[in-house]
């Protein structure tokens, strides 16, 4: 069989991401849900699910899931019931998850992708609310598996999509803005490396044409993104291989190998029938009225892609300035301070794009951390804008001393006489010694090389040490060249 048979068939993907709620208790008590600390310390007999201890919903994991579920255009449950979800791990104290079954909190909604230039609409199925379970390390002990509950009871939501992805790059792109959705709502840190976004993905492959499913594998908890690209063309690869070699799929839950890039067969997949669902007895209905719908939307933030709208409409930045800016949320809020300090919108996408971004490479730190003020960048737009500076010079030899020191950008350049000069004399003088250098070049440009006006430029400025006004510069060059 050639390598064609693949291009007969199309993958399908569902996506579950599983995202930790960034409030400062569990899900059903009252224990620490901050990352790290010592191992069991951030437990109680509520989280460890000892008999007579009665759950709590945490409210502020309710505001959560209606953000998201708004961010999503979901529509949002007014009555919410907990159910209990029973299977059995060693991280899982209390043998069973409290989650929600049949009355998810927000149902349907979508989320846009866009990928390789072609934009498609991601649906969702649910999202709902429910429970962590604690973490198995493997790594520690040659012999034996070592438990840490302190994960065990902190809030999660499970956004689950309907089979719309079609590639792995799709699947980034669909997480990553899950990723910035969460984050610019401030509900979930998004890091996956730490393990508070994790994505199962639901894979499967058909004759393209096809609109039946076939079984599905489920690649459980991977904790990157280019991991979950990988999972699904590996894949797309061994189903079809399998299909073609006449081999009967079935449903079953397989881990992926982030080293060698493969996927193992870990069980056959349960059914909902195998977890024994049934109402969590110690949890009555949590309901969510309209009005509580409208003061959480009242709260909510700009999100990216009302922002990145912005941008272009009010601000008048090109599409790719926006939409770059807008996938870190702290950069859009540096750029938001920026934007209030100045009225020169595009000199200031520039800076950011330009010079801060590639200081922050540079320094290896994110935008929080960077310790020169946005009015700081205003003052050297400010500065270039009243031609005492070009950008040139502030960029390469300003910037650099303003994100060591942070002083002011005008005494720096005083300290270091970059002060741009607009001495009409001083520049003719300069103007006058290149001429009188370059005979010949004088001869070429007024015979119609006019593109030699650059040449006398650049001279100019060599001579005044980059202190001459380009733009005077250029006028006077232009002159002196036509005129004598």
């Amino acid at each position: 069989m050639s390598d064609d048979k693949y291009s007969k068939y199309e993958v399908v993907v569902g996506l579950e991401v599983h995202a930790q709620l960034s409030t400062h208790s569990k899900m059903y008590c009252g224990d620490s849900a901050e990352f790290g600390g010592s191992p069991n310390t951030h437990v109680s007999v509520l989280s460890l699910g000892h008999p007579g201890t009665l759950p709590m919903v945490n409210e502020k994991a309710i505001e959560y899931a209606v953000k998201i579920g708004l961010a999503t255009s979901c529509n949002i449950r007014y009555e919410n019931q907990f159910a209990r979800k029973n299977y059995f791990y060693a991280d899982l104290p209390k043998g069973y998850q409290i989650t929600q079954d049949k009355t998810p909190i927000c149902t349907g909604g979508f989320i846009n992708v866009e990928t390789n230039g072609v934009k498609t609409k991601i649906n969702l199925t649910r999202i709902h609310m429910e429970e962590d379970a604690g973490k198995s390390i493997h790594d520690i002990d040659p012999y034996f598996t070592l438990v840490d509950l302190n994960r065990a009871g902190v809030p999660l939501i499970e956004i689950v999509s309907e089979p719309d992805v079609r590639s792995g790059d799709e699947a980034m792109a669909y997480l990553n803005e899950i990723q910035k959705l969460v984050r610019y709502l401030g509900i979930c840190d998004g890091n996956m490396e730490e393990g508070s976004m994790r994505c199962d993905a639901n894979i499967s492959v058909r004759l393209k044409g096809a609109t039946a499913l076939n079984p599905r594998s489920e690649v459980k908890n991977m904790n990157s993104m280019r991991n979950v690209k990988r999972a699904i063309e590996f894949e797309f690869i061994r189903q079809i291989d399998a299909l073609e070699a006449g081999e009967k799929m079935v449903q079953e839950t397989r881990g992926f190998d982030a080293v060698k890039g493969v996927t193992l067969s870990q069980r056959s997949k349960e059914h909902a029938h195998d977890y024994r669902y049934f109402p969590e007895p110690d949890l009555p209905p949590v309901y969510v009225t309209d009005e509580y719908i409208a003061n959480v939307k009242t709260h909510m933030p700009k999100l990216p892609n009302q922002l990145k709208q912005e941008y272009m409409d009010v601000f008048g930045l090109p599409e790719y300035d926006a939409r770059i800016i807008t996938d870190e949320k702290e950069m859009a809020e540096y750029f938001n301070r920026l934007l209030a300090e100045t009225k020169n919108y595009k000199a200031a996408s520039n800076w950011i794009l330009g010079p801060v971004k590639n200081s922050l490479n540079e320094h290896g730190i994110v935008i929080k951390d960077f310790k020169v003020s946005p009015s700081s960048i205003a003052k050297l737009i400010e500065m270039i804008d009243e031609g005492k500076t070009n950008f040139s010079v502030a960029s390469s030899q300003i910037f650099p001393v303003l994100v060591e020191t942070g002083k002011d950008p005008l005494k720096i350049a005083e300290e270091l006489n970059l002060l741009q000069s607009s001495d009409e004399g001083m520049i003719a003088g300069l103007i006058d010694e290149v001429i009188a250098k370059y005979p010949e070049k004088v001869a070429e440009y007024r015979s119609g090389k006019k593109g030699l006006l650059g040449l006398f430029v650049g001279e100019v400025m060599k001579l005044s040490k980059g202190k001459a006004d380009p733009k005077l510069t250029n006028k006077l060059v232009a002159e002196k060249l036509e005129t004598t």
